[in-house]
């Protein structure tokens, strides 16, 4: 379906990128003020933070719900900055226009959830403010732009997306995989989607922010959602990823921010050899599935097993070290292989079932 967009009309000094910062938790009148102000003095225009928190487990702190809007409403109201914060369920669409709220987002858990975000979205109905989705927890594109349609039929224009990594049961130094190949997917699918990035939750670590805060830049991100709060150690909530105003500000002036878009006239050259190459790529690739498929001929004719896990292993191995000497990631060659290796497996199935 096509989705109907209007601009976000957030402020920021500069058109790219736009900034949404302040603590992972409202958790105190005292704290949400004074992150606010810090945040102010530094040119911040967009106040956020967690006044419902989804914990993992039971127990922790979940925030204060309404009395937390009341500091934000405040916070608002003496510093001029917009105020946004996540939302899970209907009633707290409600209580969040009752406070003023001028941007809301959706988080990880509910995307994933098309129960949920259709109960999210009959809420929103008539709203006409900035509204973001997270991507959901697990790394599925067509659910999070699932997600976006079913607001946007709703009638939500001002729609944005936020990449916050996804989850992995395997321990890298990310707290969610940026795997930043699905919100390029995204951004060709729908481009004129406004996508920022959240590096706190992506890095789980405040000395990842400033990195991948770049990274989103130099991808043409179109904005950052950055957690900060006052005095980030005593944090209630996820303390070490969450920076000082101080800090963001640093991270923010260090930014190199590149030309989203540009004349291709210097590049085409360079263009055309990448075309050449890719057409030479894809007539081997074409020689390299004809003689797959003379070897499911001679698999049939013998009885043997398509799947013959030892060569396939050996072809991992050797391919991935060889594309570690040619300066490509040895995981990148693998996974290369892995999809090749599926289709030769896919036509030699063919010719073994015929």
């Amino acid at each position: 379906m096509e989705i109907q967009l209007l601009p976000l009309d957030i402020p920021s000094d500069n058109k790219r990128p736009f900034v949404i910062a302040g603590p992972c938790s409202a958790e105190s009148e005292e704290q949400v003020m004074c992150t606010a102000r810090q945040l102010a003095e530094k040119g911040c225009h967009n106040f956020r933070a967690g006044v419902w928190k989804p914990r993992t487990k039971p127990g922790g702190f979940e925030g204060h719900g309404e009395p937390a809007l009341q500091w934000m409403e405040a916070a608002k109201k003496e510093t001029g900055m917009n105020i946004g914060t996540e939302v899970a369920t209907p009633e707290h669409v409600e209580l969040a226009m009752k406070y003023g709220v001028d941007i809301l987002w959706v988080g990880a858990r509910t995307s994933a959830n098309p129960f949920a975000m259709q109960a999210l979205a009959d809420a929103m109905k008539g709203i006409d403010i900035p509204v973001f989705v997270k991507n959901p927890v697990n790394p599925d594109l067509e659910l999070w732009i699932g997600a976006i349609e079913r607001l946007n039929v709703a009638g939500v224009k001002r729609l944005g997306a936020i990449h916050r990594g996804f989850s992995s049961y395997d321990k890298t130094i990310y707290r969610n995989l940026p795997m930043w190949q699905i919100p390029i997917e995204l951004r060709r699918r729908i481009p004129e989607l406004p996508i920022i990035c959240d590096p706190s939750h992506m890095g789980g670590k405040r000395e990842l922010v400033a990195p991948l805060c770049q990274q989103a830049m130099d991808l043409g991100f179109d904005g950052l959602m950055v957690e900060s709060h006052c005095d980030p150690d005593k944090a209630w909530s996820d303390a070490k990823q969450q920076v000082t105003p101080d800090v963001l500000d640093y991270i923010l002036s260090i930014l190199q921010v590149r030309e989203a878009t540009y004349t291709t006239e210097g590049i085409t050259q360079l263009r055309k050899q990448i075309d050449t190459i890719d057409n030479q790529l894809m007539d081997l690739l074409s020689k390299r599935m004809r003689v797959c498929r003379e070897i499911g001929q001679y698999k049939k004719e013998h009885n043997m097993t398509v799947l013959q896990t030892g060569r396939y292993s050996e072809i991992l191995d050797k391919r991935g070290a060889q594309g570690a000497l040619c300066g490509m990631s040895a995981d990148f060659v693998k996974q290369v292989y892995e999809h090749i290796h599926e289709e030769s497996v896919r036509q030699q199935l063919e010719i073994v079932n015929k």
